[in-house]
């Protein structure tokens, strides 16, 4: 079983990667387009007030639960986790209807809203009812380890919401919000009924092949049985089928879900803070707020596709291995101890992708600034908002695996108590950042983000290492960089620095194969010192490859 999952999480962090990577070419080819027939003002309603919304409603709707009923899946009594996650439906309506209210009568702006504002507002809100009515095939979905799929309906539905969107701004430019309520309707009905036309199929092809019902990995193309599919008909995914008197949730995961909750209301502020202080007390214009996210897309681009899916995959993956409730002595030592080579081996690996990012981005980001937009991105205050976003990667990427590793393996009293640390990390980073915003413009945002994420991660070590005092384990060590490249990347930051000075905006060609230069040589450094990472990734890799093979 632990071999299986971790083979499944690294597979799906794989594919999540390039998902990723699709996502955010789309995003920026797309906001481009808007930029470009529609203005900035619009980009910033979509992307700050819109995206917000959509963030809100589904992260307090659907968040808590998945992270619950994800916990130890192989225990579960699936009809009481479908009871329990379908609670999410009514929950996500009124969260819905209060959010949607509170956008329409009660923020305030000096600016005029573009047409079909209320229009696009209540399409938000309808779209996350509808995608979350298959919430319970999602979660099974992911749980059963169906790796391939998410990523194929997640793409298909990025490419209707984009073809949607798309012709309707071509023809109608002045119609932007129309379009893009009729864009999140469109691909949330496709994505619901989606999931349930597979897993009726695939149920079907079960019933038929093995009386059993016993469920292969055949998505990610592995021949081994993990365990009995729980679901022998599509009618299984809906709420009231309990057998033998048994209650109708789960108490243990209502109370882990409560907890997860009222964490995730925290969390979201201090996730969606700066988008929370735009929208609120409007500091930005729209056209300010428009300018902010293309750099904060562009800045983030390794937050979103390289360490979102790490973290994700993470975090199955250490709620499968370790238990949340006994001490780490008393756990199984080959797990434990495979968990802390993972746990040291993703924070040596995001540690050192954040440095590359935060040397590099200091002299290249007025170059790829310039590639992107033109004259418009090369004033000082985006290059300086854009350098900014390279420190906070970093921070970024190392707080991504720490709580990842603390809120899969900590108890429903741990998560009780870090409530109200957060509270005051959520106090101290909305101050920070209506403060920075108010003295700093844009890149005020950016500050008080670090400093959040730096309060969170010194919290998220502090449980590691109190969860692994009394062990020879010391997994946080993987955060220290190792000499060689840590040499290799001060060399590098000298060289560019200089290459910067002397050839930048006059030779761009020179100063850009500098970069690739000294990029290869830290490359070449931090690949010579984790020799033995790489040889186990890449036996692991051919043995995947052999077994593909005996199969076909």
């Amino acid at each position: 079983m632990p071999p299986n999952i971790l083979k499944s999480s690294l597979e799906y962090a794989s594919f999540s990667i390039i998902f990723q990577i699709f996502c955010r070419c789309v995003t920026f080819v797309l906001n481009a387009f808007v930029v470009r027939h529609v203005g900035q003002a619009i980009l910033g309603v979509i992307n700050v007030r819109l995206l917000l919304l959509e963030s809100m409603i589904l992260f307090l709707s659907r968040e808590p639960f998945v992270k619950a009923c994800l916990t130890n899946t192989a225990e579960h009594n699936w009809a009481q986790v479908v009871n329990l996650l379908w609670l999410t439906v009514p929950i996500c309506a009124v969260m819905s209807f209060l959010f949607g209210y509170i956008w329409l009568f009660m923020l305030s702006t000096e600016e005029a809203l573009p047409s079909y504002y209320t229009f696009a507002v209540w399409a938000v809100g309808l779209s996350c009812i509808i995608e979350l009515s298959s919430l319970v095939i999602q979660l099974a979905a992911n749980a059963f380890l169906f790796v391939k799929l998410k990523i194929i309906l997640d793409t298909i539905m990025i490419v209707i919401r984009t073809m949607t969107f798309v012709p309707l701004i071509v023809y109608h430019p002045e119609n932007a919000l129309f379009a893009f309520g009729v864009a999140q309707l469109v691909a949330a009905i496709f994505y619901t009924i989606s999931h349930y036309a597979y897993f009726h199929y695939y149920i079907e092809k079960l019933n038929k092949c093995s009386q059993k019902r016993r469920m292969s990995l055949k998505d990610s193309n592995d021949e081994y049985i993990i365990k009995e599919f729980p679901f022998h008909a599509v009618k299984d995914f809906l709420p009231g089928q309990l057998e033998n008197n048994d209650s109708y949730l789960d108490r243990k995961l209502t109370i882990l879900t409560w907890s997860f909750f009222r964490q995730g209301i925290l969390k979201q502020i201090l996730t969606e803070g700066e988008r929370l202080i735009m929208t609120i007390m409007p500091v930005l214009t729209f056209t300010e707020q428009g300018v902010y996210e293309i750099v904060n897309n562009m800045g983030s681009l390794a937050a979103r596709f390289i360490f979102r899916p790490i973290e994700d995959s993470g975090y199955f993956y250490f709620t499968q291995m370790v238990k949340r409730d006994k001490a780490i002595s008393d756990q199984n030592p080959v797990k434990i101890q495979e968990s802390v080579n993972v746990l040291t081996h993703l924070c040596s690996i995001v540690t050192s992708i954040g440095l590359i990012v935060l040397i590099f981005g200091q002299f290249y980001s007025s170059m790829l600034l310039e590639l992107y937009g033109g004259s418009k991105l090369t004033s000082p205050l985006p290059v300086f908002l854009l350098r900014a976003h390279c420190l906070a990667v970093l921070l970024l990427g190392i707080n991504g695996v720490t709580e990842c590793y603390t809120n899969a393996t900590a108890d429903s009293a741990t998560i009780n108590k870090s409530n109200v640390i957060m509270i005051f990390e959520s106090i101290a980073f909305l101050g920070a950042s209506y403060l920075f915003a108010t003295w700093f413009g844009p890149v005020g945002f950016i500050f008080g983000n670090c400093m959040n994420m730096i309060l969170r991660i010194i919290y998220s070590m502090m449980f590691i290492n109190r969860r692994h005092q009394d062990t020879i384990y010391r997994p946080l060590r993987g955060l220290v960089p190792k000499p060689m490249f840590s040499t290799c990347l001060l060399v590098a930051a000298f060289v560019t620095s200089l290459s910067h000075s002397y050839f930048f905006p006059d030779e761009k060609v020179r100063h850009l194969l500098i970069g690739i230069i000294m990029f290869m040589i830290v490359l070449i450094s931090w690949t010579y010192e984790n020799y033995e990472l790489i040889k186990l990734a890449t036996s692991k890799w051919y043995e995947k490859r052999d077994k593909q093979k005996k199969s076909d």
